[in-house]
């Protein structure tokens, strides 16, 4: 097949990229709000839009660091929320998802089935696959998404369709976004 879907790597690197392309949809719709909306208490496991977004970074990085042993650790939870500005946590996120996009290119399942090593604090480290590293990451992302998603249904912008895959029967529903994120021709 030479579609759209033919593209390197592992399934990892499809669920990296529909990964990033939630994340860019949910993005643009909440960089419409006003610092009063992102900011309002909400019910939700994290009480404000903001601090939820905020929370699927940290944890991105988290992870990210631990799968290209990048040495941050537990340091990525310094600040609970690092961004008090959504034009800038949007960036920070985009570049979070590239850098995962492109660990998980050149994936192969060999390569899904080496050990990561995980700070877990207090001088415990715990080891889990890449694989597996990888399947939270995109649970995790999916789960704080949806409440990102709920949260919007109280504000003036309408939440975003977060349920589709990049089909390539797809493609006329996708608007710009893949131009957006500098896939053309993807």
């Amino acid at each position: 097949m030479q579609g759209e879907n033919a593209m390197p790597g592992t399934s990892f690197f499809h669920q990296a990229r529909n990964n990033a392309w939630s994340n860019h949809r949910l993005l643009t719709v909440c960089s419409r709000l006003s610092d009063a909306e992102l900011n309002a208490e909400r019910t939700s496991f994290f009480p404000t839009i903001l601090w939820t977004l905020n929370h699927i970074l940290i944890v991105d990085w988290f992870y990210i660091d631990a799968l290209v042993a990048g040495g941050r650790g537990r340091d990525c939870f310094a600040d609970e929320n690092p961004f008090s500005d959504i034009a800038a946590l949007s960036d920070a996120q985009r570049e979070s998802d590239q850098t995962l996009l492109n660990f998980c290119e050149n994936l192969s399942d060999a390569d899904a089935a080496r050990l990561v090593a995980l700070d877990r604090g207090n001088g415990k480290t715990a080891h889990e696959t890449e694989g597996a590293v990888l399947s939270h990451l995109f649970v995790h992302q999916t789960h704080h998404r949806g409440q990102v998603h709920a949260m919007l249904s109280g504000t003036s912008q309408k939440p975003p369709q977060l349920d589709e895959y990049h089909l390539d029967c797809d493609a006329e529903f996708r608007g710009t976004d893949f131009h957006d994120l500098g896939w053309d021709g993807v």
